[in-house]
């Protein structure tokens, strides 16, 4: 066991997580000769954290540290993949992740605008084709996940590419990996645009096929009590977004999206852009909140400002939008209100830029607070959306007026 803590630095002190990492690691067979390496990913992934507790790292900041991996010179994909499968196992066996699952290799950037030629494997067609429909990064992740999987699965059963081969992938994700409905759902809706725009043949109506069950769920509602105890147990910099999640009734991608126009401190309203639906509207900003988010509006003006004389490029932004606007993107109207505490490169134009935050670092934010808190019932961020519109109406608010703030 001595060796376990000399890899990567002799004469150092174990590391608290060690002894469960290389326990994880042997469990799940990786391989003794390979364990060094396991163990210096980890530790310059908590290096990467800049004195950063490993149990409070986020999806982004694992994501992150593997886009500045991959970029660097001198370092080759399988390396990339080893420390990818490092940190989950560390994150997930060890400090138990739920995200840790996610985690996937970073994509190697590829410019949106350029053709790609001729000859090119149907996971670059793929990405050609969704960049050209100006989806969003995290579409064009989701499908070429679920495309290189259902390549895969054809692969090892020498299936052909057809409607009866999706059909069978998608009933062995339920009844041999008990997926959800709405994963299933994902993995159809990445077959049907990759049959319809990269193959160029739809495989039309598949039939019967099993389908996960949807559960159907009651809301969960807190009282005010419990409303009041759970925001003041939620830790900054996550507890002003988790009030707008209740004061405004903002589902948890609308409030990290808010842009610096999106907020009226003078008429305290949100106005919601592109919300579900592809909708716009306009909801409350609480009052009780609007001191302090007006202030912290003055520490995020800050963080901007250091960006540009750094020579950052802004903000993420809509490419179309960006060639019509070139400067808008370092615009202080168009920045995040809720940014991301670390840079990132943007993988379709290989620019340094300032993302929201992670949605998983709120959501593990409310449920650590919900038990700090000392709340029974099932907590997450959509809870607060719940309370928010019940609590109007018991309050007397007319049922349409809350329809129209929702």
């Amino acid at each position: 066991m001595g060796t376990d803590f000399d890899e990567g630095g002799r004469g150092a002190p174990p590391e608290p997580w060690a002894v469960p990492f290389r326990k994880a690691l042997s469990l799940r067979g990786r391989p003794e000769s390979r364990l060094k390496w396991y163990f210096i990913w980890a530790r310059r992934f908590a290096a990467y954290l800049s004195g950063g507790a490993l149990h409070l790292a986020s999806l982004e900041d694992a994501e992150g540290f593997l886009s500045t991996l991959s970029s660097s010179p001198g370092i080759g994909a399988w390396q990339v993949e080893q420390a990818t499968d490092a940190l989950t196992i560390l994150l997930g066996s060890v400090f138990g992740q739920e995200w840790a699952r996610t985690l996937r290799i970073p994509a190697a950037p590829a410019p949106p605008d350029v053709p790609l030629p001729n000859g090119e494997g149907p996971v670059e067609r793929l990405r050609y084709a969704i960049r050209c429909r100006r989806y969003s990064i995290r579409t064009e992740d989701s499908y070429v996940f679920w495309v290189n999987r259902f390549l895969a699965f054809c692969r090892d059963r020498s299936v052909e590419q057809d409607g009866d081969a999706v059909r069978a992938f998608l009933e062995r994700l339920v009844i041999a990996e008990q997926m959800s409905a709405a994963t299933q759902g994902q993995a159809l809706n990445a077959l049907v645009f990759y049959f319809k725009h990269v193959v160029g043949t739809p495989f039309g109506d598949l039939g019967e096929f099993q389908r996960s069950k949807r559960p159907r769920k009651l809301p969960v509602v807190l009282s005010r009590e419990e409303a009041r105890r759970l925001l003041d147990a939620v830790e900054d910099p996550y507890r002003l977004p988790a009030a707008l999640l209740y004061g405004g009734g903002l589902r948890l991608m609308e409030v990290l999206r808010l842009r610096v126009k999106d907020i009226d401190l003078e008429r305290r309203q949100i106005a919601v852009r592109d919300g579900k639906g592809q909708k716009d509207r306009v909801t409350v900003l609480p009052e009780r909140w609007r001191e302090r988010l007006a202030a912290h509006l003055v520490e995020v003006r800050k963080i901007h400002a250091r960006d540009l004389e750094l020579g950052y490029a802004g903000t993420t932004f809509w490419p179309a939008l960006e060639r019509k606007y070139p400067g808008a993107p370092c615009e202080w109207p168009w920045q995040y209100i809720f940014p991301a505490s670390r840079l990132y490169v943007d993988p379709a134009s290989g620019k340094t830029r300032r993302h929201h935050l992670h949605e998983t670092a709120l959501q593990r934010a409310v449920r650590f607070a919900a038990r700090k808190a000392d709340i029974a019932k099932p907590v997450g961020c959509h809870t607060l959306r719940h309370c928010f519109a019940t609590h109007l109406l018991e309050s007397g608010a007319d049922i349409r007026t809350v329809q129209e703030l929702l």
